[in-house]
């Protein structure tokens, strides 16, 4: 079940991922336990129009991994895109809730040099003050 922009243009949750934009911060969180080759591009398609739409007005892009075990190289590649698409606004991109395995993972393919790594909702929430 989705709730789409008829209910609220600034949050939407299916089953693959959760998005909620409020102005300027993006979140966006993959329903897990996997986000692979059929996930990837499912995901994508749901986050552009919200990164479109925040523009140069989104401050902070924030994955949040916390229901994410195992990710493909298709997940890790989308990684890389919504970094980069943040990136592209002048927006600062911020991982948080990844477990110590997708965080060795990330590591291993240089993906955490991307991001801001947040460890805790602490950590979290000094990147979207600072």
């Amino acid at each position: 079940m989705t709730t789409g922009a008829e209910a609220n243009p600034n949050h939407r949750k299916s089953a693959l991922v959760e998005i909620r934009w409020q102005v300027p911060f993006l979140t966006i969180r993959p329903a897990g336990p996997q986000v692979g080759q059929r996930e990837s591009p499912i995901i994508t398609d749901e986050v552009t129009p919200f990164l479109t739409t925040a523009g140069k007005s989104l401050r902070v892009m924030i994955l949040d991994l916390s229901d994410v075990t195992f990710m493909s190289s298709m997940g890790l590649g989308m990684c890389i895109a919504f970094r980069n698409k943040a990136a592209a606004v002048g927006a600062k991109s911020v991982l948080y809730g990844a477990s110590k395995e997708m965080l060795q993972l990330l590591s291993m393919m240089k993906i955490e040099k991307l991001y801001t790594i947040a460890k805790d909702e602490k950590e979290l929430k000094s990147h979207l003050t600072a």
